[in-house]
């Protein structure tokens, strides 16, 4: 897939280099950074990580760590505000700037270090490449990978040299909201979300848990926090007929107990085999829009918006929502006919299938970069 606004170039010689800036909270934009460098590593680049917030004064990292976190868990009104407040010229979005400006030398050090293209899978780090690229301090191409359905202005800035998104929805929602280009990467998710799980494998897994053969497994993600109130869509999932609830509560020991306290609930902690789990299960309920959901969708797991969170998980619920990807019940009668329409549909795969999309686009850049 070309890559948006590269020209041409001679023979560039030795593998490219690549910078991708992640950010540590949550683990969404680290999976899929790891991923984006596994495969352009497959094409022969050098590319490492970074996280964004290694590159902030130490002060500042338990400030946005715990900030977040306390936020989305406990204060979602805070939390929808602050997100509404970045939408505008306010003080919050200055703090917000001010904290992306405190990254800029070290970001630029980061690139100093030798790399033909700098790549974002994190907001905050968009910001400070995109400030970088305006005020000549990042004298390569800076690619934004927006992690989220619903793009918004922390994704977005005019430094920014080319946008590789997973959905056509958000290409479609920033053009119109926002009047900004993004092109179709697609998914930055694993390789094993691909693979195609026996039935016997699936039965095995589903035995291991504990779930009947006639019963439908509902597989709840909240990320790695286990934000938001997780409980609610627990209980509401647990009262349909018919279904288990299968909670993955991430790195939230206090949810997981409140969860496996509920009879008839599976409660897990943190899992290396996601993959195996949407395999055997019939339906996703998430509250993000997240990796975890792009990870449904490419195993072909059926999904649905429900108790989301406020900011952002709204955003992405309304655009899931409205390209037909993941339904958005409100109420838990509406959330049983979701879950029962949803797992009717059985396996189906409505993102891109190629696999290679973003991380070719971003190693042509690269190279064109080079030669210019």
């Amino acid at each position: 897939m070309p890559a948006p606004g590269a020209g041409g170039g001679g023979p560039v010689r030795g593998p490219v280099r690549v910078l991708v800036v992640s950010g540590s909270m949550g683990a969404g934009h680290d999976g899929a950074a790891r991923e984006l460098v596994r495969r352009l590593r497959g094409l022969g680049a050098q590319a490492v990580v970074r996280d964004f917030l290694h590159a902030l004064p130490g002060s500042y990292r338990p400030l946005l760590r715990g900030g977040h976190a306390f936020t989305a868990r406990y204060s979602p009104r805070v939390f929808e505000w602050l997100a509404r407040s970045e939408e505008r010229e306010s003080a919050v979005r200055e703090f917000t700037l001010g904290v992306c400006r405190a990254a800029r030398r070290t970001v630029a050090r980061w690139a100093a270090g030798g790399c033909d293209v700098a790549v974002s899978t994190f907001p905050l780090a968009t910001q400070t490449l995109g400030m970088l690229r305006v005020d000549g301090g990042l004298g390569v191409p800076a690619v934004c990978c927006p992690t989220d359905p619903a793009p918004n202005r922390l994704w977005l800035h005019p430094g920014i040299d080319a946008y590789l998104t997973v959905f056509r929805a958000t290409a479609v929602e920033a053009a119109e909201r926002y009047g900004v280009t993004m092109a179709v990467g697609g998914p930055l998710v694993a390789p094993a979300f691909r693979r195609p799980v026996g039935e016997d494998e699936r039965r095995a897994v589903r035995s291991e848990l504990g779930i009947p053969p006639d019963r439908r497994m509902v597989l709840l993600t909240a990320g790695a926090l286990g934000s938001g109130d997780v409980l609610a869509g627990v209980v509401a999932v647990r009262r349909v007929p018919g279904t288990v609830a299968v909670v993955l509560c991430g790195r939230n020991s206090r949810l997981r107990r409140k969860a496996a306290a509920l009879p008839g609930v599976v409660a897990l902690g943190w899992r290396e085999d996601v993959p195996l789990l949407m395999a055997a299960a019939d339906v996703l309920v998430h509250n993000a829009g997240g990796l975890s959901l792009t990870e449904a969708l490419v195993a072909g797991l059926p999904a649905v918006s429900y108790q989301v969170l406020a900011g952002h998980g709204r955003r992405n619920a309304e655009v899931l929502a409205r390209a037909g990807l993941a339904p958005w019940p409100r109420t838990p009668r509406e959330l049983a006919e979701a879950l029962h329409r949803q797992a009717s549909r059985g396996r189906f795969f409505p993102l891109p299938v190629a696999e290679s999309g973003t991380a070719e686009a971003v190693e042509v850049l690269a190279r064109r970069a080079r030669t210019s």
